[in-house]
């Protein structure tokens, strides 16, 4: 037995075979004692070929060999019943002790008749895919780190712009006025100052201000007494007062009556209240970030909204872009919401295919973030691979065509891209301005090959270049 093998480990081509190998080889005859070592053991292990020659393998102290740790013997071990380990990661004990990551295969070497004269076992080192991915994981934190402030995201020049002015913002004791779209974030960028600021460990108070009327929210701003109204059967601290020491954001805040707006605005002067049905001021001590998506300057322009109040809450403001001004965010954000989606429903979906991409970047997001991070969750509904496809989108991404084109020229079709009721030469010219004069994505967007494209400009006489059409 041993002669079969020191005879392979002899031969000059199998001997020059081994030492080109990367991963590490070794054999052992029947009588458990290493034969064969070639250059990698040594780099994985520590042992020299001397030092792990006529040795057990047991010197390599493995701690996954079917399911537990290094066996005495073969015996114990079961390899020359069973034959054979599948590709199996492990860990091996080095020269020096410390532990070293490897994935082990190993195969019972036979003779034609059947006879067993040795083992044969292959590592694979993983130290240097494990470091990778260290690596990896810790670029990702610092790529999160800096693309990432609490739970908002962005990378884009704006949104940079957004969080150094939370920063700022947090530093200081000034009332704030967010300014933004329906699902830009606004509710997530209060949160932060808050969380970053010396508040931090009084209470943060939401309040929607259009969710209640004005009778209501006086109420549930600055509390009540006993018998101050129907329904009054107790005395009720109100938010205002809760948040004492902390902060209070009032959302949509352009909705509050010229009532309300005159009882903030006494609040930010002379920080006091009064609970309805009392006439005792109670002094509280809070800082206030209000948010809405109107256009508060118009509003006071129009005698909708009071000048000073609006002057007293916009001391910082902050604005929110809409999605559609910030579009190299969107990859971010996509990747951002299938890792959040995935941890919640266990899937382990990958990504987006391109076409889906090219939707994304295209859709004009009505509804920005919020509308983005609920297409992502209704695509994992449907999604039953790897990726999400097109047809795992809601169905008016999927029926829409893209901002870029007249609307008008469209006419729905069931889970399909609109196509033109008839194409004519201005047809063609429309949907050539809107695409940048880019005759492949006309086709893609009309069903037709780019040589159709081509074929119509020509007997149109519509040039193949903008620049060239006047």
């Amino acid at each position: 037995m041993k002669t079969i093998f020191q005879g392979v480990r002899n031969c000059v081509f199998v001997k020059m075979l081994l030492e080109s190998i990367g991963d590490g080889v070794f054999a052992i005859d029947t009588e458990e004692r290493i034969i064969l070592w070639n250059p990698a053991m040594e780099h994985i292990t520590g042992y020299l070929t001397e030092e792990a020659m006529g040795k057990g393998c047991r010197i390599l102290g493995f701690n996954n060999c079917f399911g537990k740790e290094c066996p005495k013997d073969f015996a114990e071990c079961g390899i020359l019943e069973k034959g054979k380990i599948e590709p199996t990661e492990c860990v091996l004990r080095h020269k020096d002790g410390h532990a070293v990551a490897v994935i082990k295969n190993v195969r019972v070497i036979k003779e034609e008749d059947g006879s067993i004269i040795g083992i044969v076992e292959a590592l694979t080192d993983l130290t240097e895919l494990n470091n990778i991915k260290l690596k990896m994981k810790e670029a990702t934190h610092r790529y999160e780190e800096l693309f990432q402030l609490g739970r908002i995201i962005g990378k884009s020049h704006v949104m940079q712009d957004v969080f150094s002015s939370i920063k700022v913002s947090a530093a200081s004791e000034s009332t704030i006025l967010i300014q933004g779209e329906s699902g830009t974030g606004k509710e997530l960028v209060a949160h932060a100052i808050h969380s970053d600021s010396e508040r931090r460990n009084k209470p943060l108070i939401t309040v929607n201000c259009s969710a209640l009327s004005e009778s209501l929210l006086e109420s549930e701003l600055f509390g009540h007494i006993k018998g101050a109204f129907t329904g009054a059967i107790r005395d009720r601290a109100g938010r205002f007062e809760e948040a004492d020491e902390g902060t209070v954001f009032l959302d949509e805040i352009g909705e509050i009556s010229s009532f309300i707006q005159l009882k903030l605005l006494r609040v930010l002067q002379q920080h006091e209240i009064e609970r309805v049905g009392e006439s005792r001021k109670r002094k509280v001590n809070i800082r206030i970030i209000s948010a809405t998506n109107k256009d508060l300057y118009n509003l006071v322009q129009e005698g909708g909204f009071s000048d000073d109040l609006y002057y007293r809450l916009k001391v910082f403001p902050i604005y929110l872009p809409p999605l559609r001004k910030r579009k190299e965010d969107i990859p971010l954000l996509v990747n951002h919401f299938i890792n959040v989606h995935n941890k919640n429903t266990g899937k382990t979906i990958q990504g987006v295919l391109p076409p889906v991409m090219r939707i994304f970047m295209d859709y004009p997001w009505p509804g920005n973030v919020r509308e983005l991070g609920n297409a992502i969750e209704h695509a994992f509904v449907l999604c039953d691979g790897n990726q999400i496809d097109v047809y795992d989108l809601p169905v008016e991404m999927r029926s829409t065509e893209f901002h870029s084109v007249p609307f008008e020229l469209y006419k729905p079709s069931q889970n399909t891209l609109l196509r033109p009721k008839k194409l004519d030469r201005e047809k063609l010219l429309d949907l050539l301005k809107g695409c940048d004069w880019n005759k492949a994505e006309v086709a893609r967007r009309l069903g037709l090959s780019r040589a159709t494209i081509w074929k119509y400009m020509k007997k149109w006489d519509i040039p193949l270049k903008m620049n060239s059409y006047k």
